[in-house]
């Protein structure tokens, strides 16, 4: 791995280009069942995903590293950091989605966490992708709005996802990430979707809340250029062997 190429992000970039659709499977590292690891494996390996994304809120365990070498052995995906706060770095992964969310303020979630990790990611290989975070209101308190101590946008006003977005995209982030949060009772809307993926230039990526192979196609019609899936995976391991995307 040359050191912090944008290779992964250059084929984010191209698989928008073509309207090719990504799919990342998102690990929570507290939620690994280590016995069961390999099962896990050889499920994302069967499924539709292009990549892995490992993180959570609240990373309470240390097995970051092994979990990323565990993976490896076994799973050719590229394997991104969704990190919850500066203690999830691993130079294991691929690239790191360093977040900054936009849609509260908080500043320890705007910039005091960054420049935290800023000298420990200037150590590492990771390729380093800044990414403005959106968390949407979605039916319930989620962890990220407990964590961060912020109030996610109203989930129906649309006009604020798209300035916050926009910003998001004018600020330089590389990536706007349209989050409804773990265990969320309802995906971000189609219209939101649709409306920030017809205003930005830059790739958009959704999660939280989606919970059917319907859900996800819904969100790429409605312009999502990466789906993330995590709840509904982490809780059937045969999510995607009802159908085909």
């Amino acid at each position: 791995m040359e050191n912090k190429d944008s290779i992964l992000y250059a084929q984010l970039l191209q698989a928008k280009s073509e309207n090719r659709k990504l799919l990342a499977v998102l690990l929570d590292p507290d939620k690994i069942v280590w016995g069961s690891l390999d099962h896990l494996i050889l499920k994302i390996n069967q499924s539709p995903a292009t990549h892995i994304f490992i993180g959570g809120s609240l990373v309470k365990n240390n097995i970051l590293d092994d979990l990323i070498v565990k993976i490896r052995q076994d799973c050719d995906l590229p394997i991104v950091l969704f990190p919850g706060n500066p203690s999830q770095i691993s130079n294991k992964a691929d690239a790191i989605l360093f977040l900054s969310l936009i849609s509260g303020r908080n500043p320890d979630f705007l910039i005091e966490h960054q420049v935290q990790a800023a000298p420990i990611l200037k150590k590492t290989q990771l390729e380093i992708i800044s990414t403005g975070y959106v968390l949407v209101e979605s039916g319930t308190e989620t962890a990220v709005e407990r964590v961060t101590k912020t109030k996610p946008l109203d989930r129906n006003n649309l006009d604020l996802a798209l300035a916050t977005a926009q910003a998001g995209e004018m600020l330089g982030h590389k990536l706007i990430y349209l989050e409804a949060g773990s265990g969320a009772k309802q995906a971000i809307p189609l219209k939101m979707i649709a409306l920030v993926s017809q205003n930005i230039e830059i790739p958009l990526l959704v999660g939280g809340g989606i919970v059917s192979l319907q859900g996800i196609e819904n969100a790429y019609k409605a312009g999502a250029d990466l789906v993330v899936i995590g709840t509904a995976f982490e809780n059937n391991l045969e999510f995607f062997n009802f159908d085909k995307i």
